[in-house]
C-alpha cells in the first residue's frame, strides 16, 4: 500500500510540476465563458440549433486534448518542447504556472463580469419586455394539439392522434398560414399546460383542440379554435358523423378554421382544402393503426405496423399513404 501511496504522488507531483491542473482549470473556465458568449451572439444572428451543439462537442472533446497537450509539452523561450527534451535544471515550468494563474485569475473576472451583466442587465431587460401578442406572433398561424381520445375504450388514442395529424396536414396546405410542427405541438399532450402557456412556447397566435368520441361506426367530434392573446373561443364545432365521412368532417374543420381566420384557400377560392386519399374508412383506419404503431420502436411494434400497412393496401390498393408506411 505504501508503494501505491508513493507512486500516486509522484504522478500527482508531476502533474502539478507540469501544470496540468492549471491547464485543466484555464479550458474550462475559458471553455465556459465562451459558450455564454456564443449562446448570445448565435441567438442574435438566429444561427440553427446544431451551431451552438457543434461548438460545445468541439470544447468537450478539446479538453481531454489541452491536458494531454500539457503533459507531453512545455513552453520554453525557445517555444514548445517536448517535456523529455527540456533540461529539468533549466526548466521554466514554474515561469509557464505563473502565467497560467494569470490566465486563470483574467479569465474568472471576466467570466464574473458576465455573471454580474447577465443577471443585472438582460434579466431586467427580460423582465421588462411584455409578452408577444397575437399581432406580433403573426395572426396567421396555429398549433394543433393532440385531440383528446373521450372514447369508452383508450385503445382509440390511435384515431385521434391521427385525426390531429391528419388536420394538421391539411392546414399545413394553406398559403399564408404558419403551422407549428407535429414534433412541437404533441409535446404538450396530457401535460396541462394553459393556451398562452403553449403559444408562447410555440410561437403561434392560435390552437386548435379537441376531443374524439368514437363508438362503433359513429363519432362525435368536437374542435375548438382559441386565440392565444386572450383566451376567447374564436370558433367551435361539434360533428356527430359516421366514421365512412370521416374525410368530410376532417375538409370541415379545416375550412372552418380558414374562414375563421380569414384566409384564402389555395387555388380558386371556393376549392376544397383538400382531396380524400381513400375513399375507404377500412384502409384509413388500418393505416392509422399502422402509423401509431410504427411510432412505438420495437420489433414487435413495428410487426405489427407492416401487418396493418399491408391490410389497409388490400382493402384500398391505390391508398398511396398505406404503401409509405410499409415502405
Amino acid at each position: 500500500m505504501r508503494g501505491i501511496a508513493r507512486v500516486l504522488n509522484s504522478f500527482l507531483g508531476e502533474l502539478r510540476r507540469r501544470n496540468v491542473f492549471r491547464v485543466g482549470v484555464a479550458y474550462a473556465v475559458t471553455a465556459w465563458l465562451l459558450l455564454q458568449v456564443a449562446d448570445i451572439v448565435l441567438e442574435a444572428i438566429e444561427a440553427p440549433p446544431w451551431a451552438m451543439k457543434t461548438l460545445l462537442l468541439v470544447l468537450v472533446l478539446g479538453w481531454p486534448l489541452a491536458l494531454v497537450f500539457a503533459w507531453v509539452f512545455e513552453l520554453t523561450p525557445e517555444g514548445l518542447k517536448r517535456e523529455r527534451e527540456v533540461d529539468r535544471s533549466r526548466s521554466t515550468t514554474r515561469n509557464t504556472g505563473r502565467k497560467l494563474n494569470v490566465v486563470i485569475i483574467v479569465v474568472l473576472a471576466l467570466a464574473v463580469g458576465f455573471l454580474l451583466y447577465d443577471k443585472l442587465v438582460l434579466s431586467k431587460r427580460e423582465a421588462g419586455t411584455p409578452a408577444a401578442t397575437s399581432s406580433e406572433v403573426g395572426g396567421k398561424s396555429i398549433a394543433v394539439l393532440p385531440f383528446v381520445n373521450m372514447s369508452p375504450d383508450p385503445d382509440n388514442e390511435y384515431f385521434s392522434d391521427g385525426l390531429s395529424e391528419e388536420l394538421l396536414n391539411l392546414l399545413a396546405k394553406v398559403d399564408g398560414l404558419k403551422v407549428a410542427a407535429r414534433t412541437s405541438s404533441f409535446k404538450f399532450k396530457g401535460s396541462g399546460a394553459d393556451i398562452s402557456e403553449i403559444g408562447a412556447a410555440l410561437g403561434v397566435a392560435t390552437v386548435l383542440e379537441g376531443s374524439v368520441r368514437k363508438t362503433g361506426n359513429q363519432a362525435r367530434i368536437t374542435a375548438q379554435l382559441i386565440n392565444v392573446e386572450d383566451g376567447f373561443h374564436l370558433w367551435s364545432e361539434t360533428y356527430d358523423r359516421s366514421l365512412d365521412d370521416i374525410f368530410a368532417v376532417q375538409d370541415e374543420i379545416a375550412g372552418a378554421i380558414v374562414e375563421a381566420l380569414k384566409l384564402p384557400l389555395m387555388g380558386a377560392a371556393k376549392s376544397p382544402v383538400s382531396a380524400k386519399a381513400t375513399r375507404s374508412y377500412e384502409a384509413y383506419d388500418l393505416y392509422l393503426l399502422g402509423r401509431h404503431r410504427a411510432r412505438s420502436v420495437s420489433a414487435e411494434s413495428f410487426r405489427e405496423a407492416v401487418s396493418y400497412f399491408q391490410r389497409a393496401i388490400e382493402a384500398d390498393p391505390d391508398y398511396a399513404p398505406a404503401y409509405s408506411g410499409l415502405a
